[in-house]
């Protein structure tokens, strides 16, 4: 998508006589808060365009539409800019221009900067790096939800996590991550007498046999980056393998990996797995014949969330 606006290019030697020429001119950083407080233009005003509210916080700076504008994102990468002059455009104001280049030129060509931070590093917050070391799970704000189906309805519930380990080396993941299936529960029969039906017979021999094998256990041999390591997309492919109801079976899935401010880490997954691999054979037509209204699919769907510190 295109705007009025997108020729509007302003460099940064322009910006400044720009300022001199016409000083009602507002200058808007579309970075976070928290970025800006850090470093931003002097005498720039911020309005995040990431935020549902950036046209109203904007009006807070500029009531008149046909005053002149310049926002600046990150950089030539960033589409920041590009977003916002969308959102103008369409909001009807009348001129607004971009800084070529955005926070990034302006560094480059030696500006001064403003905010509380301006000598520190930079991280763009791109792609994933990961700190070496151990990394004990947290089980209150990690665990398991399952979806499993068949030829009338599906069902989705939980399962916990009872404990684990992650291991960083030089962006290598790895790790043990037991999981407690005593305590797997269903969601959508929620206040349905037929619940606690269904999870029995969950927990039974024709199923999970929890009785016997109260614990599974996902070992993680080893999870390598997939460049370039994105954020917000599939960065990692996980190998190991996933002992349950006492079968061991090799599993692989893709997984993103993020490492917090706090220098915690969290893996998100969500994946598919074949049942009948760990021999649970029930309502599976591979296995039975004359199923009648016991046919269950043989795919479970799972959704992965691990959450972790470093120790």
């Amino acid at each position: 998508m295109t705007s009025k606006f997108d020729q509007n290019r302003v460099s940064v030697d322009a910006l400044q006589t720009l300022l001199t020429e016409k000083p009602d001119t507002v200058v808007i950083d579309l970075l976070s808060p928290e970025h800006f407080a850090g470093r931003h233009i002097p005498g720039a005003e911020n309005s995040c365009v990431f935020q549902v509210s950036f046209l109203d916080d904007l009006a807070g700076f500029v009531a008149d539409k046909k005053r002149p504008i310049v926002v600046y994102g990150s950089s030539r990468r960033s589409r920041d800019a590009v977003v916002a002059l969308e959102k103008l455009d369409r909001a009807d104001y009348q001129n607004v221009s971009y800084l070529d280049g955005g926070l990034e030129a302006w560094c480059e060509a030696g500006y001064e900067l403003a905010g509380e931070a301006t000598d520190r590093q930079e991280d763009l917050q791109t792609t994933v790096v990961l700190s070496d070391g151990q990394y004990r799970l947290d089980p209150a704000a990690s665990g398991v939800e399952w979806v499993g189906r068949n030829p009338n309805s599906r069902h989705f519930g939980t399962v916990d996590i009872a404990a684990g380990e992650l291991f960083v080396k030089e962006s290598l993941l790895s790790g043990v991550i037991e999981i407690d299936m005593t305590t797997i529960h269903n969601k959508n029969l929620q206040g349905d007498a037929l619940q606690p039906v269904l999870e029995s017979h969950l927990r039974s021999d024709d199923f999970f046999f929890t009785q016997l094998f109260p614990k599974a256990v996902l070992t993680i041999k080893k999870a390598r980056r997939i460049e370039p390591g994105w954020l917000t997309a599939i960065n990692y492919h996980v190998s190991g393998e996933l002992q349950l109801r006492g079968v061991a079976a090799d599993l692989a899935f893709d997984a993103t990996v993020v490492r917090l401010d706090d220098d915690s880490l969290v893996l998100e997954a969500h994946f598919d797995i074949d049942r009948t691999k760990w021999q649970v054979i029930y309502g599976s037509s591979r296995f039975f014949e004359h199923l009648g209204m016991h046919k269950v699919f043989d795919v479970i769907s799972l959704q992965l969330r691990l959450v972790a510190s470093r120790r």
